[in-house]
């Protein structure tokens, strides 16, 4: 099968290999105008200017696509959400809009311990059909690589529950999906008083049954004031490698945590949020190879500070952007609307901003040798927009979306 894409504007994140972009490189995409793309059995097979369309012998193209001046760039990659879930929280939204702040809902059993209550009443059955619309949708959007985390079970069985979702949402979809697990991402009310208690179940039993079923990727822990601590968070990590669980981190959200020099200590793929980074955070990070993946909109729905985008790319540093799409902070997987944030908030260019949404997305999951760019090979997992006028009017036109089609796979996706 054969697929040609013909009467593109511009083909963007052109690429002859897969690494990651940091520092002055994010600010850098090649581009190739008046193209056409040759998809073969799901891959990219070839790409050019019009003016060499001549080469392609059009009795062997199966199907054609004109993109009608449309600009072609690959699906965006989604490295951080909590996407599988039961159930919205509303009722918490009005409560910031009356002055309660995030902790303090989580304080009042509101927050993740909400969420947790929802999944412990729901069936896996439900639970895979809620979940699944939603990827549905993200990847209608443009989505086309995707992590999710457990998190709301926050008990042996409530944590498996959401990690078997995941595996079942794997085989009915055609986008890869990244799994993490995140038990540790509050403590529940019955560990309060005791939250080592939480810690050790966490290491004795959820980590080896997670591991036996083979249902992660990725051991996630949330770093920060009122949630885990450092020591903790290395026992857990540490527990996780021991079992082949590759380690990722919600690090300095609230405050100065310690999550970040705690997640480049245990070599981890990549601390996400990092609203608070200093000085010290900054010169930590240089030394690593983690990835810093900022999530806007998370900020921009609980009202926090922004994390400093600049100062990082300033220090050579690479950045992902990813939705943390979850009911609590930010209840949306829409990433146009994550780069129309990255720009705006941020203060990242567009260029800057697609980068981290594609090829450095790709690896925060170790996706980047498939997906992410537009490269000879990859996986064809594209979006076509609509006759825009450059690339920097995807992050201006906020609230209104830019795509025209979505191929998955080689494939409109529908």
């Amino acid at each position: 099968m054969k697929t040609l894409i013909k009467n593109i504007k511009k083909i963007i994140t052109v690429s002859e290999n897969s690494e990651i972009k940091k520092g002055q490189e994010m600010g850098k995409i090649n581009s190739l105008n008046d193209a056409w793309i040759l998809i073969e059995k799901e891959k990219i097979s070839d790409f050019g200017a019009k003016k060499d369309l001549f080469k392609i012998k059009k009795e062997k193209i199966n199907k054609t696509i004109d993109a009608e001046n449309g600009i072609v760039l690959p699906c965006w990659c989604d490295s951080h959400t909590h996407i599988v879930f039961a159930g919205s929280r509303e009722r918490e939204f009005v409560d910031r809009i009356h002055g309660l702040s995030y902790e303090e809902i989580a304080k009042n059993g509101g927050g993740i311990l909400n969420s947790a209550k929802k999944i412990k009443k729901i069936t896996e059955e439900n639970l895979f059909k809620q979940s699944l619309k939603r990827v549905d949708e993200v990847i209608k959007t443009g989505t086309g690589c995707l992590e999710i985390k457990s998190g709301y079970g926050l008990d042996t069985e409530e944590e498996l529950k959401m990690l078997r979702v995941i595996q079942k949402i794997k085989k009915h979809v055609k986008i890869p999906i990244k799994s993490t697990f995140l038990g540790a991402h509050a403590i529940p009310k019955k560990f309060h008083s005791d939250p080592e208690k939480y810690v050790d179940k966490i290491i004795t039993e959820m980590i080896p049954k997670v591991a036996e079923e083979n249902l992660a990727d990725y051991i996630d822990v949330f770093c920060d004031r009122g949630f885990f601590n450092p020591k903790q968070t290395e026992k857990i990590l540490s527990a996780g490698l021991n079992f082949g669980l590759k380690p990722k981190i919600h690090a300095n959200e609230l405050d100065f945590s310690g999550g970040i020099q705690i997640g480049v200590k245990m070599g981890a793929i990549s601390v996400d949020h990092l609203e608070f980074t200093g000085k010290k955070e900054i010169e930590c990070l240089k030394k690593s190879s983690t990835i810093n993946t900022l999530l806007p909109s998370t900020a921009f729905f609980l009202g926090l500070k922004y994390p400093p985008a600049r100062r990082m790319i300033d220090n050579n540093l690479p950045i992902a952007l990813a939705s943390d799409y979850n009911p609590g902070s930010s209840p949306s997987g829409n990433m146009e609307f994550i780069i129309s944030l990255g720009c705006l908030k941020l203060k990242m260019t567009p260029e800057e901003c697609i980068n981290a949404a594609t090829i450095n997305g790709a690896h925060a999951i170790e996706l980047e040798n498939k997906y992410g760019s537009i490269e000879k090979g990859k996986i064809a997992n594209l979006i076509i927009t609509k006759n825009i006028p450059s690339i920097s009017y995807i992050g201006y036109t906020f609230g209104k979306s830019i795509i025209k089609k979505v191929l998955i796979n080689g494939k409109i996706y529908k």
